[in-house]
């Protein structure tokens, strides 16, 4: 069967890397890809906004599965276009995407369900909003409802810096996502990433992580895509994860289908563990990233079938397997990120750096250029490892990165810190 992965991230590398090791996989196509993705698929520039030459692709080159990595097209709505032409496709239709979309909506619906997450108001004006800042307690959260490439969230510590972000956002600051704000209270606890897979009624759990969104060590710095990532992350333990899927994931499914918008595809949920339970952060409506690199990493069994069941609403059927062995995943980004930086810069010992078995090096911002890897982004690699603790995999990536030849790349050295200590701690 013929698979065509939309995207050109690590998180793509690593849902090719699974179907180079699928059984039912045939062709394996992805767009635009990268410099990694290359070595185990076809990739071609397709317009992805023009639904209908996806559509053409994909009967012209028997494929069978549209895997969505990002969320733009999943919310401009490429899953109900290839469904309506008879093409099957992980992800969830424009509508069931809203709960990445749009950050009003998904807070209204955890009202109606009564899912755990941050009080909140909506404000689609700014004077009220402003007014609003005065009764709050600080620090607050800022939030432009749609999407915004990752940077419409802000953590405000006082009045001053809140009453800045709204006008900056009503300003147009982050364009048509800013126009609806969503203002709630900040959150305190430890945070984690709780994944499942959904047919529309049945929820399949996928391995949890923990990311680092700073740019910096200790957690410091502007906010980022992702920094590393570990997985599993041990703050989600067998109840914990019980608790979320009970109190927020299993009412959102229900919900979501109450509302005539079943839910397919990934449910990610960022989450934060308080004194009184998981408490849901936002929702995102795809494999994290870089999340998705150390679930891969980890995965044992085929991924493919289990994305055809979702598709197809037979999940309860199927089983994953996935390594007990945690997995850690370094972020390699060009100098300057998440601000300006050059692109263009050339990459070297990536071969002797991926020698170890455990080792695996997904590319997020590459190309191929005569046999050279050029830098083409912010976040560039993911230099992902295995081991039988956090720290020795941790230890892996680590030494890998020292193996790689490239001056103008940077990387936090501290990826994994929570863990570890707590591995510090049981000994």
């Amino acid at each position: 069967m013929g698979v065509l992965i939309i995207g050109s991230g690590g998180r793509e590398h690593a849902l090719a890397y699974a179907f180079s090791r699928s059984q039912m996989a045939g062709d394996v196509f992805c767009t635009p890809g990268n410099g990694g993705i290359a070595k185990l698929a076809t990739c071609l520039d397709l317009d992805v906004t023009d639904h209908q030459t996806i559509v053409d692709f994909c009967w012209e080159n028997n494929v069978g599965l549209v895997v969505v990595g990002p969320e733009l097209p999943l919310v401009d709505g490429l899953v109900d276009s290839l469904e309506v032409e008879g093409i099957k496709a992980f992800g969830p239709t424009k509508a069931a995407a809203q709960l990445e979309g749009s950050k009003a909506f998904t807070k209204q619906l955890c009202s109606k369900y009564d899912i755990p997450t941050a009080f909140y108001e909506i404000f689609e004006r700014e004077a009220p909003a402003l007014s609003y800042l005065n009764e709050c307690a600080y620090p607050i959260v800022i939030k432009a409802d749609g999407l915004a490439a990752g940077k419409g969230v802000i953590i405000a510590k006082d009045q001053d810096e809140a009453r800045k972000a709204t006008k900056e956002c009503f300003a147009g600051r982050f364009g048509e996502a800013g126009t609806k704000l969503v203002i709630e209270e900040c959150l305190v606890g430890e945070e984690a990433s709780f994944f499942v897979i959904s047919d529309g009624d049945y929820a399949m759990e996928f391995p949890t992580a923990q990311d680092h969104k700073c740019a910096y060590e200790g957690d410091t710095g502007p906010n980022t895509g992702g920094m590393g990532a570990y997985s599993p992350a041990p703050v989600m333990t067998k109840d914990m994860c019980q608790r979320t899927m009970d109190e927020i994931i299993l009412p959102t499914l229900k919900g979501m289908k109450a509302e005539g918008m079943p839910f397919k595809g990934v449910l990610f949920a960022g989450l934060m563990i308080t004194s009184e339970g998981p408490k849901l952060i936002e929702y995102n409506v795809r494999f994290g990233d870089p999340e998705c690199q150390v679930q891969m990493a980890r995965l044992r069994s085929d991924l493919l079938p289990v994305m055809l069941a979702s598709s197809d609403g037979k999940l309860e059927r199927m089983v994953n397997r996935f390594d007990e062995r945690p997995a850690i995943t370094i972020v390699m980004a060009t100098k300057g990120y998440p601000g300006d930086y050059d692109s263009g810069s050339e990459i070297k010992g990536l071969e002797e750096a991926a020698n170890d078995p455990d080792v695996m090096i997904f590319h997020a911002g590459t190309k191929n250029e005569d046999g050279r890897i050029l830098a083409t982004g912010g976040r560039v690699l993911n230099i992902t490892a295995l081991g039988d603790t956090v720290s020795q995999a941790r230890d892996k990536a680590y030494a890998a990165i020292d193996k790689i030849d490239w001056p103008q790349g940077f990387y936090r050295k501290d990826i994994g810190w929570r863990a570890v200590e707590r591995e510090k701690q049981s000994t």
